[in-house]
């Protein structure tokens, strides 16, 4: 044990860059397993919206609609999302999946769903880049 704080004393950045990795693993990892959503692929995003009635949702903003959309989906911007979330208010019980351009702003909006009481919520893992990489079809207007 005394070797470990001798250590920990000559090098004090090091420890500390450890501490601060390790802290950072450990917030991403409970935000993993706390979230009430579900990360689908575009397989299963697939099978989602072939096998429910479900709303696609396109959190982009406006300027990255000339890119095109998934066919059926409904844009809201995520900054318009909370103002407009009550739109959306019939689709509380029935599967909503959630996409952007990569996937991390449609997490954002997934959490503002699941807090305003969405059920079956789900994010696009990738986004409409990894939609338009498995080559699904997309709608250019």
């Amino acid at each position: 044990m005394n070797e470990y704080i001798e250590f920990a004393q000559r090098h004090p950045i090091l420890v500390m860059g450890f501490v601060a990795v390790l802290g950072l693993i450990i917030w991403v990892e409970w935000g993993r397993l706390t979230r009430k959503y579900k990360q689908l692929d575009t397989n299963q995003a697939v099978q989602l919206m072939n096998r429910d009635h479900s709303l696609v949702l396109d959190v982009r903003e406006d300027k990255e609609l000339g890119e095109g959309k998934i066919q059926e989906a409904r844009h809201i911007a995520l900054k318009d999302l909370d103002k407009r979330i009550a739109e959306l208010n019939k689709h509380k019980d029935a599967p909503v999946l959630v996409y952007c351009r990569s996937g991390n702003r449609s997490g954002m909006a997934c959490g503002m769903l699941t807090k305003a009481g969405f059920s079956d919520v789900n994010n696009l893992s990738g986004g409409f880049a990894a939609w338009e990489s498995a080559n699904l079809p997309i709608s250019k207007r």
